[in-house]
């Protein structure tokens, strides 16, 4: 129980560090992480077993080389992608907002060590490192939640497009 208060004790501590800005960012990263976990589970989980489905529906039909036969298929196929791309541009959004809102930290916290400057002028070093400190954690904390999330966004449209070519070669004419 002390571990977690600790835990939590920092995570608050960064979180006054980094100000307003970084409270916006940490909220569309658990949302960014949400998604993304999400989608794994659709793509490993939920769509394994409605394909079987779709597949079982499609291998019933006793015709599947007329026009309305492959319109079917391709409708099929598309509802598929459909499916397996959903949420993958809100991730990839995301993803590039979250350095945008690093970028904003910093200009709120170089405003902030400005401002301080001009008040009390150069002799408090305290007010002013707040203000760099403020700028420097939200552009890490953009940095390094955006990368995180591109590398997971990019697998996810690689297997979402690796999906959609399976259930391709599965609904195949027989």
């Amino acid at each position: 129980m002390t571990a977690l208060r600790e835990s939590l004790g920092k995570i608050w501590f960064f979180l006054e560090m980094g100000g307003p800005v970084l409270v916006g960012m940490f909220v569309l990263s658990i949302l960014l992480w949400i998604l993304i976990l999400e989608r794994y589970w659709f793509i490993c989980v939920t769509h394994r077993k409605g394909l079987d489905g779709i597949v079982f529906g499609w291998r019933k039909r006793k015709e599947t080389t007329s026009w309305t036969a492959n319109r079917i298929r391709e409708a099929l196929i598309s509802e598929s992608a459909s499916t397996l791309q959903q949420s993958l541009f809100l991730i990839k959004t995301l993803c590039a907002v979250l350095p945008l809102l690093g970028l904003l930290g910093t200009v709120t916290g170089m405003i902030q060590t400005f401002d301080v400057m001009t008040r009390f002028g150069t002799g408090n070093l305290r007010g002013m490192a707040g203000g760099i400190s403020e700028a420097l954690v939200t552009t890490m904390a953009g940095l390094v939640t955006a990368l995180s999330g591109l590398f997971f966004s990019a697998d996810l449209r690689r297997r979402a497009a690796s999906e959609t070519e399976r259930v391709a070669e599965l609904l195949t004419q027989h």
